[in-house]
C-alpha cells in the first residue's frame, strides 16, 4: 500500500529533503560540540540540557528518549534512561517511584517534586522502546518500567501508605500540574498517549486511562478560548485559566504552545475531531492577524502582554503543526516560514528545538507508535 502524503510533501517538500531534515536537526542536537547541541554525556549516560537555565529535566531527558526511540538511536535512547534513572529517579518516600524535575548536570537535585509531563513522556518512551527493540536486563527491561511507572502515576497515595499523591486526579481522571496541587495544565493533557497506556498498561488501570483520554480531549477544548484558540499555561478542571502563587500561568506563553501540537499528533493517531479543527483554526486566525516576526505573550483572550515570546521559534513549530488540524489557504506561510528557519543557537535553544523537531516529526508524518 503507498503511504499516504505527509502535510510537508502535500505542501511541496520531497520525501529526500524531508528525510535529510530529520537526520540533520537530530544530530545537530545531540551532537556535542555544534552550536544547535542539547545534549550532553558523562560517564553515567546522557543528559538534555534545558541551555536557559543550566540543568536537567525530566522533561527533556523524557522528550530525549522519544525523539531517540522514533529515529531508532537505541544507543542515546539508553544512555539518557540510564542517567535518568541513576540520578533522577526516588527511591524512596513519598516519591518513590517518581523522578525529581531538575537536576545539575552532574545529577545532584534542584528540587525533589516531580513534574507529571516528565514520567508521562517517558512512559510512552520506555513502551515504544520495549516494542521496537525489545526488553533485556533491569533497567532496560523497558515494558516492565512502563507499567510501573503508570502504577505509580495512579496509586501512589495507596503504595507509600498514604504518604504521596498520584499525579492524576482520582475523581475526575485528569492529571496534575503537580501530585500536590488540584489543577492543571492544558500542555500536559495528552489523549493519544492515554489510548495506548489503556492498552498496556497493568489490567487493573486499563479503564484509568481510557477514562482519562475522554477526559483531557474535553478538559482542552473548556481551556481553547471561543475566539482566538489559544489556551493557558495552567488551567482549573473547568477549564479557567489558573494563576500561580508565583505569578505565571494564567496567560498564552510558553507551555501552551505545546497544546496544538498534542492535538495534531492526537489527530494523526486516533482521527480527526471537529472541536480540534476549530481550536487550530482559530488560533491561525489569530497570528495571521499579528507580525509574526514579533511574537508576544498574550492574555487568551487575543489581548497583547509585555513580555515578548521567550521562545519564537517554538511558537512558530507550534503553529505549523496545527496544519494537521485545520489548514486553509494562509497555512502554508506557516510550514514555509517553519521550515525555512533554522534551530536557535543561542542559550534559549533547548525548549524551541524540542519543539521544532517533533513538529518536524508531526507535519513529516514520521512520528509514529511502536
Amino acid at each position: 500500500m503507498e503511504q499516504k502524503a505527509s502535510v510537508l510533501e502535500r505542501a511541496g517538500y520531497g520525501r529526500k529533503e524531508i528525510q535529510e531534515r530529520l537526520g540533520a536537526w537530530f544530530d545537530e542536537m545531540f551532537t556535542p560540540g555544534t552550536p544547535q547541541c542539547i545534549y550532553g554525556e558523562d560517564e553515567y549516560g546522557g543528559y538534555l540540557i534545558d541551555t536557559g537555565n543550566n540543568d536537567v529535566r525530566t522533561e527533556g531527558q523524557s522528550y530525549g528518549m522519544m525523539m531517540a526511540v522514533q529515529r531508532d538511536r537505541q544507543d542515546i535512547f539508553d544512555k539518557i534512561w540510564a542517567w535518568t534513572y541513576r540520578f533522577m529517579r526516588q527511591r524512596e518516600g513519598k516519591y518513590e517511584g517518581y523522578f525529581a524535575w531538575s537536576c545539575s548536570l552532574s545529577g545532584e537535585h534542584n528540587a525533589e517534586g516531580p513534574a507529571p509531563d516528565g514520567e508521562e513522556y517517558m512512559a510512552m518512551a520506555l513502551f515504544f522502546a520495549s516494542h521496537r527493540w525489545g526488553d533485556r536486563e533491569e533497567p532496560f527491561d523497558y515494558g516492565r518500567q512502563a507499567r510501573e511507572l503508570l502504577r505509580r502515576c495512579v496509586h501512589q497515595h495507596e503504595l507509600t501508605g498514604g504518604e504521596g499523591e498520584p499525579m492524576w486526579e482520582p475523581e475526575n481522571h485528569l492529571i496534575r500540574f503537580v501530585p500536590e496541587t488540584k489543577w492543571t495544565d492544558p500542555s500536559y493533557h495528552l489523549p493519544h498517549f492515554y489510548e495506548l497506556f489503556a492498552q498496556w498498561s497493568y489490567d487493573e488501570d486499563k479503564e484509568f486511562w481510557k477514562t482519562a483520554a475522554n477526559e483531557s480531549r474535553k478538559l482542552i477544548v473548556r481551556s481553547a478560548h471561543e475566539k482566538t484558540g489559544l489556551c493557558p499555561e495552567y488551567s482549573d478542571y473547568d477549564g479557567t485559566p489558573h494563576k500561580s502563587s508565583w505569578g505565571a500561568g494564567d496567560t498564552f506563553y510558553s507551555d501552551a504552545y505545546r497544546v496544538v501540537m498534542n492535538i495534531a499528533l492526537d489527530t494523526q493517531w486516533f482521527g480527526e475531531r471537529e472541536e480540534y479543527k476549530n481550536i487550530s483554526a482559530r488560533q491561525q486566525a489569530f497570528f495571521n492577524a499579528v507580525n509574526g516576526d514579533e511574537l508576544y505573550e498574550y492574555a487568551v483572550d487575543g489581548t497583547r502582554l509585555e513580555r515578548k515570546a521567550l521562545h519564537p521559534v517554538g511558537l512558530t513549530a507550534a503553529v505549523a503543526a496545527s496544519a494537521v488540524c485545520y489548514a486553509d489557504g494562509d497555512t502554508e506561510k506557516w510550514i514555509k516560514r517553519f521550515m525555512e528557519t533554522p534551530l536557535r543557537t543561542d542559550e534559549r535553544r533547548y525548549f524551541d528545538s524540542d519543539l521544532c523537531y517533533f513538529a518536524l516529526l508531526i507535519l513529516s508524518g514520521e512520528y509514529r507508535i511502536w
